[in-house]
């Protein structure tokens, strides 16, 4: 480990910039300093770090010539705009979680487990953090690339935490006005005999109802018919992989789970392989935990991957259509290896290298 570091955190209160916080608060990354920014709404918050009271400051370029060394933005796509390019002329390394950089030739989209050598080390610069779905499907390519991988076909199921605080609160007032309205139906019809309308649930976030339903509708639509999630999926997975012909399509739907993104996953390889290699392969790589037991009904869950650092694959199967097809269903913490886990390893890899 190198010289005890400045460290700061843009974004700090955040659902993002609070997970970087809990996993910082069980690190031993020798802070000298550590450093919290926020909007002007949450200037003066304090927050419990490993036995300190930090105060949060407000955000403003002149907190960038603090001699800061590392600097994790976890603040949203125009604040990295603006931000990021002051910090890195005063000389310090930024990790931004954003979709603001991740498509920028010049700048590093890094997943350290895939891709660590495409990091720079010896001169400050901005790294990318990838998309939470990115993530979590190349933590399952990568082990798997010796076949060379040949299709890829992945579908999102997201949960609502990927869409912040106000979807997760829609989601929740949602459920429990449709089952109190629910009931109040069902006491209705058997007194009156007379089937009754349910009324509109309010709606905020997304354009339908949420509650008990799934929307194929995550971002905006481009004129192909895709969703900037989508095209962010297919782009963003061909970089990290080092493979820009890489034939992939994706499709991204929103669930009504609050934590935890799930993927089923369908690839092509152009070898031949054994089932249990890709079982060995993949719960040999760092960070993948294989769960793949199905007549014990073993594979992974939403509600168990909550709060949990790995990446859970099972359902691993082949796929009879095709010569050298495979299927799997991969889930995992999106606000965690999805986004504020993969920031710190990040940092950690910049730290020890």
């Amino acid at each position: 480990m190198k010289k005890p570091i400045h460290l700061a955190l843009v974004g700090a209160t955040g659902a993002v910039g609070r997970e970087v916080l809990s996993i910082l608060e069980h690190k031993n990354l020798h802070l000298e300093k550590f450093s919290l920014f926020a909007s002007e709404r949450s200037e003066g918050v304090k927050i419990p770090f490993q036995e300190k009271m930090l105060s949060v400051e407000r955000l403003v370029p002149e907190v960038f010539e603090r001699n800061i060394d590392y600097a994790i933005f976890s603040a949203g796509k125009t604040l990295a705009q603006e931000f990021a390019p002051i910090a890195l002329r005063n000389g310090i390394t930024v990790i931004d979680n954003s979709s603001a950089f991740r498509m920028d030739e010049r700048i590093p989209l890094v997943v350290p487990e895939v891709n660590a050598h495409t990091l720079n080390r010896k001169e400050p610069e901005i790294i990318a953090n990838p998309n939470c779905s990115t993530i979590q499907l190349v933590m399952v390519l990568k082990p798997l690339e010796k076949y060379r991988i040949k299709r890829v076909v992945v579908s999102t199921y997201q949960a609502h935490s990927g869409a912040g605080h106000k979807a997760q609160e829609e989601l929740r007032t949602q459920t429990t006005d449709f089952l109190k309205r629910l009931s109040f139906l069902q006491l209705t019809e058997s007194n009156s005999g007379n089937p009754q309308s349910e009324a509109t649930l309010m709606k905020n976030v997304f354009s339908h109802q949420i509650a008990f339903n799934c929307i194929p509708h995550i971002d905006q639509f481009d004129e192909s018919g895709y969703t900037f999630e989508e095209i962010k999926v297919i782009n963003e997975t061909r970089k990290i992989m080092g493979l820009p012909e890489l034939k992939i399509t994706c499709t991204a739907v929103r669930v009504p789970v609050l934590d935890s993104h799930s993927e089923s996953v369908n690839i092509e390889f152009e070898s031949a392989f054994k089932l249990e290699d890709i079982k060995n392969d993949l719960g040999a790589f760092p960070g993948v935990k294989v769960l793949d037991n199905p007549k014990a009904h073993v594979y992974p869950l939403n509600v168990e991957a909550r709060g949990r650092d790995e990446v859970f694959v099972g359902r691993i199967r082949r796929d009879p259509s095709l010569n050298s097809g495979l299927n799997m269903w991969v889930v995992s913490d999106n606000l965690r290896k999805g986004a504020a886990l993969n920031a710190v390893q990040i940092l950690e890899t910049l730290l020890t290298s």
